[in-house]
């Protein structure tokens, strides 16, 4: 039987559910005068913040009596993490949440990809106050296997101090929310206090002493008249950038000379960094707000605008090898590459190179040959050694703007609850690149360049209505139903012309565009739109005391792709007080995003030690469609999932498995190379230049995966040390496997970063102990096996497989007074250094340790922290 206080509540939050279900928000204060003050302060206190909406549209729940499985995490609880980043706090929490440093990975490193339960960030879907948050415009083009082509939101924006809490459902939810929601959902609930406020002020660096991060937010709550709220919360950030680099051998070997010659004094120690990329300009406002218009009728409003600028760094271009900048491959018998020599590339301003001679490359030094201050005398010939002697390592920058706007209203109409809102996202990149070169410029050509910009713009409207009916014999069946319109437009801006335009040495073999990131061009330029229909039908009721069912249909239609219909159903049966078993079964689907469809760019990648350009098309492009690119279709998933809840005065425990099969994936195909034997069918299909590009890649349905798991989830409040104490435990085992995909487009390499690239087990476990003044927590946070790769390379020279391993964390905090909290702690603090390379693979490249591992490759990070209240 249900428990008095769990009925009770259910029932009297029947009025209440107008202003809550559909919001995804919790009430303000003036909204509880619906419902029983009395039982809702019992159940609040015993489970303080852990009441959600996410998951269901009936009334709000417990984390207990929710028939699927959610997490809630509090503001305060965010906040004992050394890191402000929003990505890096969430890791430390839920356990199937990962996501890892990108420190050269083009886009990817201005916003990292995540995953939930071993699926690609755009798997998941992100709400803000129950309302559908927009995606980022950056993909992930290297997003470590499970994320390639990725395009999820952006969490990294929202600031800890605008939080309430955040609620993440660990269950497919497509029939209840649309497109995305296969791995998931997680709802930022914005705080929505009329008074009061905070401000704090956090400083950290890493143990090695760089990576200085500072950050300063703040939040106020003030009145809309007598019946409504205001709340602003803000947050500004600065991240110096991080080094754990070794010098090259390659550049130590030209810098230092050998047998006898001077070493060439241009080249830069460390020639290539990995690291996390410098921070500027990085700030975010948020405002939520709510107007309580009569008792029956409410307004809200609420959005952001956030701005932030990064620089970072890409590979090496060796002043002596690095083909089509600065050396060619001289073939003296096509049928023995054995007899192939590397020679300069250099260029004629009449346009014959033969009369400027050979220079070798195959010397220590070639700026001390004779050949080459032949070719320098000769007025006629150049070489890009001219411009960049030592070789070069372009910095790629960025700036990430983004706002949100959502209005709406609420209320009752009859026995009728509504909710109308409209709202709209836009996210833009904007790209850079520094110290770099467009080669088929020859001398003439800039060094910086402004290669263009992504812009993801989304807008809908939502109306929602809810009731409570009552069918033959079974009381208060919660009835929702609903629509909802949706474009959404992915549009390219131009690059400055240098950035992208075919040079006049472009026919004498030199690469075309700024090297690293070749900026759009005008055939890449333009703006695609999509738009799209859902309707949707959610009926949940308790069929007696002890069992729930719910049953959820939507059907969408797009304008691109077609429909699809999916659907849920969930079902709990509360056993005894303390136990009840939970279970779900759900289809889904994840419509492929416009910029996927759309999407062109050019990536620096190695493949065999060599550093080759690699062009992204889309996938109805000439040159993806030669190589076999087809029209996207909509992943398609379908979920099982089952599990228990047992509470026990102090003790709370969750256990749930999952098993998600999806067809189609939609990822970034592995490398096609570009032929020889193809060129001339590929410029009678419209593609300039074909000779100048190594490989293409584009979006396919490329795969079929199953992905299973369990999440553990278990808290114990006790009285410990003559104060407060409670260890939390979380667990996660997750397994994916690739259960079919087309060797044509995805390798064996790509196959096991899928199956194998994030540990199949991690968990945290957690220690909070509190006295009057002081707070500590102690968290350990363990890793499981798991494949490594470095730079990309599923090689055996760049990959391996990586033991377990454990790091610690710690927080420490004193209230010196009502208002005032000191607190200081570190992340890894015993400094757990990340897998380092094996030989012959360490140093190479520049890097030291894997940076695809699960925790900071970086180290160990301390900070200190000061917040005020009032």
């Amino acid at each position: 039987m249900m428990t008095g206080i769990k009925k009770n509540f259910y029932l009297s939050s029947l009025s209440l559910a107008v202003s809550l279900a559909l919001t995804g928000t919790l009430a303000s204060a003036g909204a509880y005068a619906a419902a029983d003050e009395e039982e809702v302060k019992v159940e609040k206190r015993e489970n303080v913040e852990k009441i959600a909406v996410v998951g269901t549209r009936a009334a709000p729940r417990s984390i207990g009596d929710s028939p699927v499985p959610i997490d809630i995490i509090s503001s305060d609880d965010l906040k004992k993490n050394g890191s402000t980043d929003m990505i890096d706090m969430l890791v430390t929490s839920v356990p199937s949440f990962n996501s890892r440093a990108q420190p050269i990975s083009d886009a990817a490193t201005l916003i990292r990809p995540v995953n939930l339960r071993g699926l690609p960030s755009d798997s998941t879907l992100v709400l803000v106050n129950g309302k559908r948050r927009h995606r980022a415009s950056v993909i992930a083009f290297q997003g470590g296997g499970i994320n390639d082509g990725a395009q999820g939101p952006d969490m990294s924006v929202i600031p800890t101090a605008a939080l309430k809490q955040v609620e993440v459902l660990r269950d497919g939810a497509a029939a209840q929310y649309g497109s995305d929601a296969i791995a998931g959902v997680m709802n930022f609930v914005l705080k929505d206090d009329n008074e009061g406020g905070s401000l704090t002020y956090t400083k950290g660096e890493y143990y090695e002493g760089d990576g200085t991060t500072t950050t300063i937010d703040g939040n106020i709550g003030l009145p809309l008249t007598d019946d409504g709220f205001i709340n602003i919360s803000g947050q500004y950030k600065m991240a110096d950038a991080t080094s754990r680099s070794v010098q090259r051998p390659d550049a130590a070997a030209i810098a230092y000379g050998t047998d006898g010659t001077d070493g060439n004094p241009y080249i830069q120690n460390p020639a290539q960094t990995w690291g996390n990329p410098e921070l500027s300009d990085d700030f975010s406002v948020f405002v939520n707000s709510g107007l309580e218009v009569n008792d029956t009728t409410r307004l809200y409003a609420f959005g952001n605008m956030s701005s932030r600028k990064a620089v970072g760094g890409f590979y090496y271009r060796n002043p002596q090898d690095r083909g089509l900048v600065y050396s060619k491959i001289n073939e003296q018998d096509p049928n023995d590459p054995n007899d192939d020599t590397r020679e300069l590339l250099v260029g004629a301003l009449n346009g014959d190179q033969s009369s400027c001679g050979v220079v070798s490359a195959e010397v220590p030094n070639v700026l001390q040959t004779a050949a080459y201050k032949a070719m320098v005398a000769d007025p006629n010939c150049f070489s890009m050694n001219q411009i960049r002697p030592g070789g070069y390592t372009p910095q790629f920058a960025g700036k990430i703007e983004d706002s949100s706007f959502v209005a709406g209203i609420k209320g009752e109409l009859g026995e009728w609850n509504y909710d109308a809102s409209a709202g709209t996202g836009n996210n833009q990149a904007s790209f850079g690149l520094m110290n770099s070169l467009n080669p088929s410029l020859g001398l003439e050509t800039p060094t910086n360049f402004d290669t263009g910009a992504y812009t993801q713009n989304e807008s809908s409207i939502n109306i929602d209505f809810s009731r409570f009916l009552n069918i033959g014999s079974i009381e208060d069946v919660s009835f929702a139903t609903g629509f909802e319109w949706r474009e959404e437009s992915f549009k390219i801006t131009q690059g400055e012309e240098a950035s992208w335009v075919a040079g006049p040495y472009a026919e004498q073999g030199f690469n075309i565009g700024s090297h690293g990131f070749k900026g759009f061009g005008p055939e890449s330029a333009g703006k695609n739109t999509r738009n799209n229909i859902g309707i949707y039908t959610d009926v949940e009721a308790y069929l007696n005391d002890d069992w729930l069912l719910g049953v959820a249909l939507r059907y969408e239609d797009f304008s691109t792709f077609g429909d699809t219909l999916n659907y849920k159903i969930t079902a709990q049966y509360i056993a005894t007080d303390e136990l009840s078993f939970r279970a779900s079964h759900s289809t889904g689907f994840r419509a492929p995003t416009v910029g996927q469809e759309n999407v062109v760019n050019t990536q620096t990648s190695i493949v065999n030690g060599e550093l080759i350009q690699t062009f992204i098309a889309p996938p109805t492009n000439p040159l993806a469609a030669f190589y076999g690119g087809e029209v996207l279709q909509p992943e398609e998933s379908m979920s099982i999932a089952v599990g228990f809840v047992y509470e026990y005065e102090d003790f709370f425990l969750t256990f749930d498995y999952y098993n998600i099969e999806v067809e189609g994936r939609i990822s970034q195909s592995s490398q096609k190379d570009v032929l020889a034997k193809d060129y001339d069918a590929l410029r009678a299909a419209g593609v300039e230049f074909p000779e100048l590009i190594s490989a293409v890649t584009y979006y396919a349905n490329d795969f079929d995966t199953t992905t299973q798991g369990i999440d553990i989830v278990a808290n114990y409040n006790m009285e410990a040390f003559s104060g407060d104490a409670k260890l939390s435990l979380a667990y996660g085992w997750t397994d994916t496997s690739v259960d079919k995909f087309s060797p044509d487009t995805t390798d064996e390499g790509k196959v096991r970063r899928l199956e194998d690239g994030i540990p199949a087990h991690r968990a945290t476990l957690t220690w909070a102990q509190s006295w009057d003044d002081i707070n500590v927590s102690v968290r350990s946070n363990y890793f499981g096996e798991y494949y490594a790769t470095h730079a990309d390379d599923t090689s055996d020279w760049g990959s391996e497989d990586v033991g377990s391993a454990v790091t610690f964390d710690l927080d420490f905090s004193y209230a010196l007074n009502d208002a005032i909290t000191l607190s200081v702690g570190a992340n890894n603090i015993f400094d757990k250094k990340a897998q380092k390379l094996k030989d012959g693979t360490l140093g190479e490249l520049g890097a030291v340790y894997y940076e695809s591992g699960p925790y900071d490759y970086n180290g160990g990070f301390y900070y200190g922290r000061v917040n005020y209240r009032f």
